[in-house]
């Protein structure tokens, strides 16, 4: 908030009774010189241009739907555009003269009403456009200023504190009553204690920006859980290094990963494609019949009609750009999967905008499509799904590398065919047995989870998101040992949500992912996925040869087990 003091010119003389012209005389006298009178010009171009803004909506719209090129115009068209364009700038040169003159009015005003003032205070926030939030006025006031905003009146904190533990003040509402993010954490964290009578001492208060997850992060802030972050690498993928962030409180996991990316960088690398990248979002709608439902599927899987969708839902986002509509029928219920591009946000919200005009949109022509939900399931979010699985949802990512038998021998400690045979029998036929869905590999939930957190990802979203098939076989006349990941659904931003917050930034920006790429939006959460897939292809390389090689148990008991007296805990 800029704030600057302009002394009034002493020049100036006041006089309460001069007379100073209006916005409505300026009008009047302008209204002279029309031939006809002012409403009826008015009413003129009004209506005209109302009438042809109808008519060239109404022909665009026939044009999309028989694909005409909108770019040839009948006369009748190229005139419509022509008083489209006069009215427009009738009605702006007339309405937007008359507002500048009010305005200017008002303004003139004010410094005429004041008198014998050696200053007068003036308040610009270029970041508020429209209105500024109480709490932003609480937090940000000037010390040369005394802005009188008080939500609630001033009390103590053990005054609060009663008033929280009584119901008199709701605890979510302290943020907002308080207007210090900090102060109503620790007053809520002290109700907490009293009304259940348990410490949350070992839960750190102090130390966090709480004023950085206000309103899109965490609600009811009473602290923050301290989770250790770990450096696996340099993971050698694509031809650049990268040190990968894993946040986890499972020994071994950090130091495994790293062994399998000293594996691949010995080896030469990994390579990674991206295979596709469209986040989902289905909605459920209802009809009084599956044979109408059944209408509206045909609709949407009519290719003459994609382009006009396309419009429809584009408009929600400048990043947002659907890629495609998938249907399934239930009865007389249709699901309706829309798959498309989010730029560097991982894109949920972003679709579901892009939906909901599609939806409001559909409901012209079947005016009767009852909206159940915005989301039927078939997404699928947060839960395994075959149709992520097939499909794909967020990216989709092959990564592979060859690992030089010498490698496999001296680094991995076991050998080609053990490996070969071992992810046969287990990522493959055991998984199998265990009807397992997406879940063809040794760990790759451990490695995905750690690098959310790290990054500020969704983890409830590691559920697809670990979907994965490991593959191994020899090569290279069995010398040497090729090994690929295949994971069709790995959901990652690296804007919004948790990605904002100091360290999960921190640690996009030590990945070179940091915020929105301006140049070519969307590279930055395609590089994050594809890191998370070379990182998935180290841990599946390492652990897969200490299940080989019999050291798994041997390791987690040296590095997974505590050292302390676990009877002096808690």
């Amino acid at each position: 908030m800029d704030v600057c003091r302009r002394p009034l010119k002493p020049s100036i003389p006041h006089n309460h009774h001069q007379k100073r012209p209006t916005p409505s005389s300026d009008a009047a006298k302008a209204s002279d010189a029309l031939p006809l009178p002012l409403n009826i010009t008015n009413y003129f171009f009004f209506t005209l241009f109302f009438s042809v803004a109808y008519y060239l909506l109404d022909r665009w719209r026939d044009k999309t739907r028989t694909s005409t090129p909108l770019h040839i115009l009948t006369f009748y068209e190229l005139a419509a555009i022509l008083s489209l364009i006069a009215s427009f700038i009738y009605l702006l040169g007339f309405f937007g003269i008359d507002f500048v003159q009010s305005f200017i009015s008002r303004y003139s005003h004010d410094v005429w009403e004041l008198e014998n003032d050696e200053e007068q205070i003036f308040i610009h926030d270029g970041d508020c456009s429209i209105h500024c939030p109480v709490t932003s006025l609480i937090t940000n006031k000037p010390k040369s200023m005394d802005i009188p905003v008080t939500p609630l009146p001033l009390k103590d904190d053990e005054e609060l504190v009663k008033s929280v533990v009584s119901g008199d003040i709701p605890s979510y509402s302290l943020e907002s009553k308080l207007g210090d993010c900090f102060k109503a954490a620790s007053i809520r964290r002290e109700a907490l204690q009293r009304l259940t009578g348990r410490s949350l001492e070992g839960l750190p208060l102090e130390g966090f920006d709480y004023e950085s997850i206000l309103g899109q992060c965490c609600e009811m802030p009473v602290g923050y859980v301290q989770i250790p972050v770990g450096i696996a690498g340099p993971l050698l993928l694509n031809g650049c290094e990268y040190s990968v962030p894993m946040a986890t409180t499972e020994g071994c996991l950090v130091a495994s990963t790293n062994r399998g990316c000293k594996a691949i960088f010995a080896s030469g690398g990994a390579t990674s494609v991206l295979l596709r990248d469209g986040m989902t979002r289905a909605p459920v709608v209802r009809f009084a019949s599956a044979k109408r439902a059944t209408e509206l599927k045909f609709f949407l899987e009519d290719p003459l009609n994609f382009d006009t969708l396309t419009v429809v839902f584009n408009k929600s986002s400048r990043y947002a750009r659907l890629q495609g509509i998938q249907c399934a029928i239930a009865g007389k219920n249709l699901y309706i999967r829309f798959s498309c591009s989010t730029g560097d946000a991982m894109g949920m919200n972003m679709v579901s905008k892009g939906v909901q005009n599609v939806l409001d949109f559909l409901q012209n022509d079947f005016p009767e499509m009852d909206v159940i939900g915005i989301s039927g399931n078939f997404c699928s979010d947060k839960k395994p799904a075959a149709v992520n699985w097939i499909e794909g949802r967020g990216k989709s990512v092959v990564c592979e590398a060859v690992i030089n038998g010498e490698v496999v021998a001296k680094v991995l400690k076991t050998t080609v065919s053990a490996l070969v045979e071992l992810n046969m029998l287990k990522n493959l036929t055991g998984s199998a047995v265990a009807g397992s869905l997406g879940g063809f590999n040794a760990h790759a939930a451990n490695i995905v989870s750690a690098i959310f957190l790290a990054t500020g990802q969704d983890p409830a979203q590691n559920v697809e998101s670990s979907h994965c098939i490991t593959m191994m076989e020899a090569v290279n006349n069995g010398r040497d040992l090729h090994v690929s990941v295949t994971m069709p659904s790995i959901e990652v931003g690296t804007v919004g949500g948790g990605t904002q917050l100091a360290s999960q930034s921190a640690c996009l920006n030590l990945l070179g992912v940091k915020g929105a790429n301006k140049e070519s939006p969307g590279s930055n959460s395609q590089l994050l996925a594809t890191i998370v897939a070379g990182s998935v292809l180290a841990g599946e390389l390492s652990l897969m040869s200490a299940i080989a090689a019999g050291q798994l148990v041997k390791s987690h008991m040296k590095y997974n087990r505590s050292s302390g007296d676990v009877t002096k805990l808690g």
